[in-house]
């Protein structure tokens, strides 16, 4: 059975190492870039497990006034702004572009599926130079659930016309790794510096350190 190779964007294929200057300068500790990003991860699981929706962008901002309010540093107007431009043109990892051109060449189909916004979503593929790799940029704004809710998963089965055993998750994050079996999906592992797998969820059968590496073992596994 050939999959839909449906990619997480932050993280999987955007460096988020670029925001590190403005943590630095905010709190002269680029470090805290990671704790506000799993500050942000934390208060979007809590808003999907109690139902209360909120856009992936403002949990963004309110992880950053949280981190600020913990650090007794003012957060002006024109931080918050700099963090939502950042975060529109965060570039490509290295590998990312040439491995998935190896797999729209060996005939894959491919897709993004993020919680930011359909319009940060475009935005952030556009200005990184990889929106025309993909037929298509879903957002789980769309069912009003973040991942690792199965809605998000679900929505793009849908949208992509394929059955949800048919979709391959691509994520360098555990929890949407773990989403996304839970939905009924199949999953890889990008095991970029520092992220590893929840040994309580199962693991997926495809793992790499890079997007290369995982690129090579889905064409193994699918083709």
């Amino acid at each position: 059975m050939q999959r839909v190779c449906v990619f997480d964007v932050n993280e999987t294929l955007l460096d988020m190492a670029a925001l590190d200057p403005l943590f630095e300068g905010l709190f002269g500790d680029r470090s805290l870039r990671a704790q506000w990003f799993d500050r942000m991860l934390q208060s979007s699981l809590v808003s999907t497990v109690t139902g209360r929706y909120s856009e992936f962008g403002a949990t963004g901002l309110a992880a950053l006034q949280m981190l600020a309010t913990q650090q007794g540093v003012e957060l002006l107007d024109d931080l918050r702004s700099e963090l939502r431009e950042t975060m529109q043109h965060l570039p490509p990892h290295p590998e990312v572009r040439t491995s998935l051109e190896r797999l729209t060449d060996a005939g894959l189909r491919l897709a993004t599926l993020t919680n930011s916004t359909p319009q940060v979503a475009e935005a952030q593929l556009a200005n990184a130079g990889l929106r025309d790799l993909f037929e298509e940029s879903l957002s789980a704004h769309e069912v009003r659930r973040l991942k690792p809710a199965p809605e998000p998963y679900r929505m793009a089965a849908d949208a992509l016309g394929a059955r949800i055993g048919e979709v391959r998750l691509v994520a360098a994050h555990s929890w949407d790794i773990a989403g996304a079996l839970n939905a009924g999906c199949a999953a890889a592992f990008v095991a970029r510096p520092g992220k590893v797998l929840d040994p309580l969820v199962e693991a997926p059968d495809v793992v790499g350190a890079d997007l290369a590496e995982v690129a090579t073992k889905i064409m193994e596994a699918e083709l």
